[in-house]
This record gives structure tokens, C-alpha cells and sequence, in this order.
């Protein structure tokens, strides 16, 4: 039986997304591609491996007796490749890593440099809602994830790296952008423009709010924080974001940050991986750079001590085991 990595990959994707157009936009290929590979392995193997009924793909007997082993095959064979080419002193190989929306305005300054210090790495940045990020972390999809808050229920290590304060914003012209020490109470008669459920964002500010014992009105639901931005700057109410949307564009006339007590909130962003899973050569290259080279991700921070350049390289990692 002659079968290929390409065509396990492609099954095994499949398999898992239950979708050949998601396989395809995963693998980066076209549909058509994907389809001719799974046909090849299926000739080769003799039996039929998957169903489509509909727009459904269900897997056959020999199909789900494949895609308990592949994805052991497919792991396996990966580090041995990234273990061969760290042994010939070159770095090179797969980096898959998923970060949450607010991620996008920071990545970029360090995945530049990276990919311009190891240029044999390919990196494949999934940029994803909080919740489809932690599908993919249930299933083992990426080698890291970058988040700002580590969920529950999962056995993890996460290490932050990088502080993450939330702040109010409110249009230039709002009553409260010219008070100073604004009561947190004061929040509570205000509407505000907030992300999706399930976002951290989110999470923190409900929790903040019931916290201090006041009522939260929600006007609005936006999927972005641009969107955000500019519905606080049309004056359909306030929000609660991470500074680093800010980081960008300093001078932004319309929008200011409310000087609330009790804000800016602290938080960190973090790295996190399943804490069973083994790290690869890859993964390990680039949490070295991200430790070395986080004062890329904040350009404008102040000052730190020496406590939080600890936790900037590794020394407050955590290991994460809830129930």
C-alpha cells in the first residue's frame, strides 16, 4: 500500500472539520486539491474512507479506523523532521499558532522580525474570535495560542508576556472626558458598545461590573474592535478595550480614555499550549524570541521593574490544571 503525507494530511483534515471546503482554506490548497488527494488515498487503501451526503461528511468504518492513527503518524513525523533540522542547525518547519482578534495590532511587529531571522520557518497565524480559538486549542490544531485570558476546564501552561490593561474610552466630546478620579458608579448610567459573548474582553468587563455591584447596559454588539471604535466616536455610547487598539494610532481626535477608578484594568496577554503536548523545535525557537524580543509588542510601555521583566522571560510561568 503506497500512500502519502500529502494525503493524510488531507484526510486527516477532512476528518476532523468534517468539511472539505474548511480542509481546503486550512491546508491552504484548493478544494479540488484536497478531493484528489482523499481519492488517491482511497485507491490506494481499497476501501471507501468518507461519506458525503449533502453538504455532510461522515466517516466510513475504514475511515475512522485511519483517523485514530494518522494524526499520531502525521505529530510524530513533524518533529522528526523539525529534530533533523535542528540537529543540521537549521532552523526550519511548521509554526502554527492562534491568536484572538486584538492580537492583530501587535503580531505583526513581531512576526516580522522572526520570519526575517529564521526564513525556514513557515507561519501559519490563525486570527480568530475567543471561542473559535478555543475549539481549536480543545482539538490540538496549533503548536501556541496567544489570548488574553486562559480559559477553564483545560489542562494547560500558559506564561504571560506582555501587560494588557483595558481602559474606557468615550467620544472627545462626552461630559465625562474632562473629570478627573470619575467614580466607577458613574459607569452605570451610561450605554455601552461591547464584543461579542464569549470574547475576554467581554468576560472581564461583566465580571468587573458585578464586581462593583453596578448595572452594565449594553446598547450594542460589535464583532470588531475597530467597529467599536468608531461607534464610541459617533457617540452611541462607551467601551471598555484593550489599550494595545489603541497602540497604533496615539492621536486619535475623536475617542479619549476616561480617567475611571479602578481602570485601566490589569491584564497580560499570554502564550499558552496543552501542557501534555511535546514542544516542537519551531515552537521553541520562536517562545525564545517572543521572551527576547516582547518590547517589539509595546513600543510605547513605560518603564517596567524587575518583576515584570521576570514574567517577560518565563520566570512566572504557570502550569494550569483545572478540573
Amino acid at each position: 500500500m503506497h500512500v502519502t503525507l500529502r494525503q493524510l494530511r488531507a484526510f486527516e483534515t477532512v476528518a476532523r472539520l468534517k468539511s472539505f471546503s474548511r480542509a481546503a482554506e486550512e491546508l491552504h490548497v484548493t478544494q479540488p486539491t484536497v478531493s484528489k488527494q482523499i481519492r488517491l488515498l482511497q485507491e490506494a487503501v481499497g476501501l471507501p474512507l468518507l461519506e458525503q451526503v449533502g453538504k455532510k461528511v461522515f466517516l466510513t468504518e475504514a475511515g475512522e479506523k485511519l483517523y485514530a492513527t494518522c494524526a499520531s503518524w502525521l505529530e510524530a513525523w513533524s518533529r522528526f523532521e523539525q529534530t533533523i533540522a535542528d540537529m543540521k542547525g537549521v532552523k526550519q518547519g511548521r509554526l502554527r499558532i492562534a491568536a484572538v482578534t486584538t492580537t492583530k495590532y501587535f503580531m505583526p511587529r513581531l512576526l516580522g522580525p522572526f520570519c526575517k531571522q529564521y526564513p525556514g520557518i513557515d507561519v501559519a497565524l490563525e486570527v480568530i474570535n475567543r471561542n473559535r480559538l478555543l475549539e481549536r486549542l480543545a482539538r490540538n490544531q496549533d503548536d501556541l495560542y496567544i489570548m488574553g485570558v486562559p480559559p477553564e476546564g483545560l489542562d494547560i501552561e500558559c506564561e504571560p508576556f506582555m501587560e494588557n490593561p483595558l481602559v474606557v474610552l468615550a467620544p472627545a466630546d462626552h461630559p465625562l472626558a474632562r473629570r478627573k478620579r470619575i467614580p466607577f458608579a458613574a459607569l452605570g448610567s451610561e450605554p455601552f458598545i461591547v464584543r461579542e459573548r464569549g470574547s475576554g474582553t467581554r468576560l472581564t468587563l461583566e465580571r468587573v461590573f458585578q464586581e462593583h455591584s453596578v448595572p452594565l447596559t449594553i446598547r450594542m454588539e460589535l464583532g470588531s474592535n475597530e467597529a467599536i471604535k468608531q461607534a464610541v466616536a459617533g457617540g452611541l455610547g462607551l467601551a471598555v478595550l484593550s489599550q494595545s487598539t489603541l497602540s497604533l494610532e496615539p492621536g486619535e481626535k475623536d475617542l479619549r480614555i476616561l480617567d475611571v477608578v479602578g481602570f485601566p484594568i490589569r491584564r497580560h496577554w499570554y502564550v499558552v499550549r496543552l501542557r501534555d503536548k511535546p514542544l516542537s523545535v519551531v515552537a521553541q525557537t520562536f517562545l525564545d524570541f517572543l521572551r527576547s524580543h516582547v518590547t517589539l509588542l509595546s513600543p510605547r510601555a513605560p518603564q517596567v521593574g524587575r518583576a515584570a521583566s521576570r514574567r517577560r522571560h518565563g520566570e512566572w510561568r504557570k502550569q494550569v490544571t483545572l478540573p
